[in-house]
């Protein structure tokens, strides 16, 4: 193999499964000291190039250059050791580990066969401040914020000095403070010399930070700009959907119709000041706010997975939301914030994905139609266009906008929902994914359901909802209607400075 002056190079990589070809003839290179963005739909390709790199998995075909020399990793480890380092969207951290047994985990220094402490903590003190780090390495990343244990992931990979870095969607869980201070570090790391590959499905972070991008569209090389200069929005989301999406929102006003949903008081956990709030039958309602400004800790408590004081009305009348089970039997479900962890059933397929909450609908006797269950999950499967390879496939393998959209079947599946709450819906969703999501939830909306919708995004939750309220230290500090959107008079609410406390909208 010939030298190259490039950092990193891909040349005609292919990875197959039985019946799905995930990467095909992939092939693009990024020099030392750029960043450079790696862009495309959910299931594009992007994250299988990566574990390709990083050594999850290796490569039906093709070869991985860097610094000029062939590579072929057998396991992360070996990638490690090479100066290659992956952080993915879920974090691998150890929470009873301190962050410094964290960042040394398999190099602890030792004396005389014990764990050397003293020099470990000042080992990983000097490389942190040496990066610009500002971290404690006795803390216990069990306490960390979200954002502090990316940080954490990312010094791994400054720890073991590593040539190559891919963030896989760093900033989907990050407040925008917390994601300034991650972006410091990357162009840190691009004045070091070393290469980032950046994945991200934010526009607006591509054209930030990155020097360059690639994008990848059904497992094939869509486009390859070796520089941001003359490129445009509009350029890269045609890239990556192959089509044009002229208003990625596509919002349309619909009438005003009777109260949906009426919260009255509600209060509990992290959520010490009651809050009250309504939707109207055909109105989403947005809820913005910083990371821990207690959005999702509301909504849990609204539809019953926390216990809770206060009132919950649903078109008129009280109900008794013990529950998430009496809250579904009562018209109201939440699409969760972590659809791994608390959304999806992992191990079982797309179709029980969708049919779990209504199966008691056709299983006459405890026995299940299996006939009338594929029917509705191919039904589902279609009218939200889910790209799988069947059924039958399991959820785990779909990407993560294909995740959420079986959610939404499955509550679309479930008859009697009157009320949908939908925390997040497209973090770490590409923008065809997300106009596709948007296009259901305005088709509920229509329908008479009341929906409300909660976001960290403020593009998104300005772009879909028909009003906004801010969230601020477990309170709602404001409250706006379409016509007044202004960014920024909502990021000045959600700020942490002169809240007000307790207002009802």
């Amino acid at each position: 193999m010939t030298t190259t002056p490039d950092r990193l190079a891909f040349y005609r990589v292919s990875k197959t499964y039985p019946g799905v070809v995930a990467l095909d003839q992939v092939g693009f290179a990024v020099p030392a000291g750029h960043v450079h963005g790696l862009m495309g739909e959910n299931g594009a390709g992007k994250s299988t190039l990566i574990k390709i790199l990083g050594g999850d998995i290796r490569a039906t075909s093709g070869t991985v250059v860097i610094d000029g020399v062939e590579v072929a990793f057998g396991s992360t480890r070996d990638a490690f050791a090479a100066g290659v380092a992956v952080v993915h969207q879920e974090l691998q951290l150890v929470p009873e580990l301190t962050i410094a047994e964290n960042l040394m985990l398999g190099r602890f220094p030792q004396r005389a066969g014990v764990v050397a402490g003293r020099k470990m903590f000042s080992v990983v003190d000097d490389k942190l401040r040496g990066a610009g780090i500002e971290l404690d390495p006795r803390a216990r990343v069990g306490g960390l914020s979200i954002g502090t244990r990316q940080m954490v992931e990312i010094a791994k990979a400054i720890m073991v000095d590593a040539r190559v870095i891919a963030l896989d969607e760093p900033t989907s869980s990050l407040s925008t403070t917390e994601s300034e201070v991650l972006f410091r570090l990357i162009a840190r790391l691009r004045a070091d010399g070393r290469t980032v590959l950046y994945v991200s499905h934010r526009l607006d972070e591509i054209f930030h930070i990155c020097d360059g991008c690639t994008v990848l569209r059904d497992g094939r090389l869509a486009a390859h700009h070796a520089t941001m200069a003359g490129l445009t929005r509009d350029l890269l989301v045609s890239q990556m959907v192959g089509r044009e999406i002229a208003d990625i929102w596509g919002f349309s006003p619909r009438p005003a119709q009777a109260t949906g949903l009426a919260v009255r008081g509600i209060a509990g956990a992290r959520i010490k000041h009651p809050i009250s709030f309504n939707a109207q039958r055909g109105e989403i309602v947005g809820f913005f706010g910083l990371v821990g400004a207690g959005r999702s800790e509301l909504m849990r408590l609204v539809c019953g997975a926390d216990p809770a004081t206060g009132t919950v009305e649903i078109d008129g009348k009280p109900v008794d939301i013990a529950s998430p089970r009496s809250a579904i039997r009562a018209g109201l479900v939440l699409c969760p914030e972590d659809r791994k962890a608390d959304g999806i059933v992992q191990g079982a397929s797309v179709e029980e994905n969708i049919v779990i909450s209504c199966r008691r609908l056709f299983s006459p006797f405890g026995i299940i139609d299996r006939r009338r269950s594929a029917r509705v999950a191919d039904d589902f499967i279609g009218r939200l266009r889910i790209r799988t390879p069947s059924r039958k496939q399991a959820i785990q393998n779909l990407s993560g906008g294909n995740q959420q959209k079986t959610i939404l079947a499955r509550w679309l599946a479930e008859t009697g929902v009157r009320v949908l709450v939908v925390d997040e819906p497209t973090r770490g969703i590409d923008v065809g994914a997300r106009a596709e999501i948007y296009a259901v939830l305005y088709e509920l909306a229509r329908g008479g359901m009341a929906i409300v919708v909660v976001s960290s995004d403020l593009p998104e939750i300005m772009g879909i909802t028909d009003r906004l309220l801010v969230m601020r230290d477990g309170a709602i500090s404001a409250a706006f209607d379409r016509a007044e959107y202004d960014e920024g008079a909502i990021l000045r609410a959600a700020l942490p400075d002169g809240a007000t406390r307790g207002l009802a909208a």
